[in-house]
Formats: structure tokens, C-alpha cells, sequence
């Protein structure tokens, strides 16, 4: 019956991913015409219905989730939100569902300028993916009467239901194991007012620096990211202070990766003259020849708690905002040396 067949079994059947088989039926890019062709054909003959019709496996009904990303974060080497996006997708897509990206300008951003997938007036649902300006966010919730929804940020009114990872205590955890390696001197990379999350991180820092009986030093407190794009800087660009740390907590392993060939640049080795711990657990292969300690986010479990919450509210109808926080935990590689005490 038309109700047991899935995307999975489509997918198999052509032997493509169920991401390439959610973008052919709901007419996003990135699939050839006829691979398309292909693809929809064999869902007619099997029966397929769109998510439209019916139910998913959840017991709700099908739902079209828009999902959004901004342009900043696709850098040169960041693509950790692409694959948080193909988890969410592939969540969705397993229990009946579609997701469908748009990548959101600075200009669209800026200017307030609605999506073109909200436009269309099919969705039943949209998904923030990585944080976006305030204004952006009040304008989307103003101009549409569908569930929104916040991954990996949130909003501090406690509106949007949002999943986020432990930032605070992410970064409290590795600075302190820094202070257990004994290191003293302890800087932080990262502009804090870019996202609430490094914002969390630098505060998780600083908590440990003042358990510890150090000074906060605002000059060893190190901006990452270019003020007007977001990008985060080359290293060549990373403007670090003329006295010294011996140990870096970064906001991200991507700029952790930025640090280390700034240092190696200058003629320095991580750990052997500066030790360096990032956040994530995720950095894009060949960016960075040093495996860096950090705090693995667990990307899939805050998927699939925000599809949880998603359905959720689609069955109670329930528009209570909630943060949901998702906890990680300490992964020690080979960026920090363990001094002398």
C-alpha cells in the first residue's frame, strides 16, 4: 500500500540518498532533470504520496519544513552547519517528511526580505539553522503563522522553541582542564558579541579563569570573525597580543585551525609552544595538520530532539518557547601540552 512506501525505499531503489530524493520531488536544485524524471516516475509507480496528504510516521501529518541558513556560514571551511542541515534533512525525510533549504543573504538579512519558500505559502513549518540578527528573526515570526523554530542559538525571551549545545559548560570544561595540564595563562579566541553561543563559551571561560584566582585580561581576549561579514579571518588577518598566553580556548575548532597556522606561520608548533583547544568536534579535512582537544557538540541528538519537539507541537499544538540544551562532552587530542608544576 502507498502508505508503507518511504523515501528510504526510493532512494535505494535508484541508489541515490534520501536528501537527493526529498530535493527531486519537492523541485529544489541540485538534482539533473532526469534523475529527476527518474525519480518521480518510480515514486508514482510505487505509490508515493506527498507530504501533503496523509500522515508520517510520527502520527502527525506530513509537514513541508523550510529550513534557513545564512550565506556566513558557508565560509571557505565551514560546513559545519551543512551537515547539521543533511542530519535534520535526513530525520525528516525518514519519518515521511521534506525539508527544503534557502540560504539567506546579508542583503535579505539586512533589509528584511522574506524568503522565497515562505512565499509560497506551502510550508508547515520553518527551522532557523545557526543564529541570525534579532530583527531578522522578529520580521519572520511577524510575517508568517507557522511554527518557527531555532537550532543551535536562541532567543532569550524563551518565544521560539530552540535546541542548543551546553556552550557554557563546554568551554568551563576545557578551561579547566588547561588549568589541570598546568596552564595559568589562558586566553580566549572569538568575538563575543557575533552569536549568544560564543558569547556562552567566553562566559563558561571566564568563570573558570576567576575559580582558578586569575585576572580577566581584555587583551587576551582575541576577535576571530570580520565585524561586517561574519566570516571567520585567515590567519594571516588574526591579530594576536604582544604578550603571550601559553594556552588559546577557541570558540570553534575552525578557528582553533585558523590559530594554529597563524602560530605555525610565526614559526611556532601547537602543543609544543602554545596549546590550543577548540569546541565542536568538527572541522573540514586538511584544514588543520594538529588533532585539536575539544567538546564534541552532539550534532544528531539536537537533531532529533528538535523533531521531537517539531512533532510534537504539530500534534498539541502547544506554541510554549522552550530552550533545550544538549550536553557534549571533552574529546583530549594532541594540541595541548601538559607543563611542569
Amino acid at each position: 500500500m502507498a502508505k508503507n512506501v518511504k523515501l528510504a525505499d526510493i532512494a535505494n531503489q535508484v541508489g541515490v540518498s534520501v536528501v537527493t530524493v526529498s530535493k527531486a520531488l519537492s523541485g529544489q536544485k541540485g538534482v539533473s532533470d532526469k534523475l529527476r524524471e527518474k525519480i518521480i516516475a518510480l515514486a508514482d509507480d510505487l505509490g508515493y504520496q506527498h507530504p501533503s496528504k496523509g500522515k508520517n510516521e510520527s502520527g502527525s501529518r506530513k509537514q513541508n519544513v523550510g529550513i534557513l541558513i545564512h550565506e556566513k556560514h558557508f565560509s571557505k571551511y565551514n560546513s559545519f552547519y551543512l551537515q547539521m542541515y543533511q542530519m535534520l534533512v535526513t530525520q525528516l525525510v525518514g519519518q515521511g517528511d521534506y525539508g527544503i533549504l534557502e540560504v539567506i543573504s546579508r542583503e535579505m538579512e539586512q533589509d528584511c526580505i522574506l524568503p522565497n519558500i515562505l512565499k509560497e505559502g506551502n510550508l508547515d513549518a520553518i527551522v532557523l539553522l545557526g543564529e541570525f540578527s534579532k530583527p531578522y528573526c522578529e520580521f519572520l515570526k511577524s510575517e508568517n503563522k507557522i511554527a518557527v523554530y531555532y537550532l543551535d542559538f536562541s532567543d532569550e525571551k524563551k518565544e521560539v522553541n530552540s535546541v542548543i549545545s551546553d556552550s557554557f559548560y563546554g568551554a568551563y570544561y576545557l578551561t579547566n582542564y588547561l588549568f589541570e595540564q598546568g596552564h595559568k595563562d589562558i586566553a580566549f579566541v572569538g568575538s563575543i558579541f557575533a552569536t549568544s553561543s560564543i558569547m556562552d563559551r567566553y562566559l563558561g571561560y571566564t568563570k573558570s579563569i576567576m575559580e582558578h584566582g586569575q585576572n580577566i585580561r581584555p587583551d587576551w581576549r582575541i576577535e576571530d570573525r570580520d565585524f561586517e561579514t561574519g566570516y571567520i579571518l585567515e590567519p594571516e588577518k588574526l591579530m594576536l597580543p604582544l604578550e603571550r598566553p601559553t594556552a588559546f580556548v577557541c570558540n570553534c575548532d575552525l578557528t582553533a585551525g585558523v590559530l594554529i597556522k597563524h602560530l605555525e606561520q610565526e614559526g611556532y608548533s601547537v602543543p609544543e609552544d602554545y596549546s590550543v583547544v577548540g569546541y565542536d568536534n568538527f572541522i573540514f579535512p586538511g584544514t588543520c595538520d594538529v588533532e585539536i582537544t575539544t567538546y564534541e557538540v552532539d550534532m544528531l541528538q539536537m537533531v532529533k530532539t528538535l523533531v521531537e519537539i517539531m512533532n510534537r507541537q504539530s500534534k498539541e499544538n502547544d506554541s510554549e518557547g522552550k530552550t533545550h540544551i544538549v550536553t557534549g562532552h571533552l574529546v583530549v587530542k594532541n594540541s595541548v601540552k601538559k607543563l611542569l608544576v
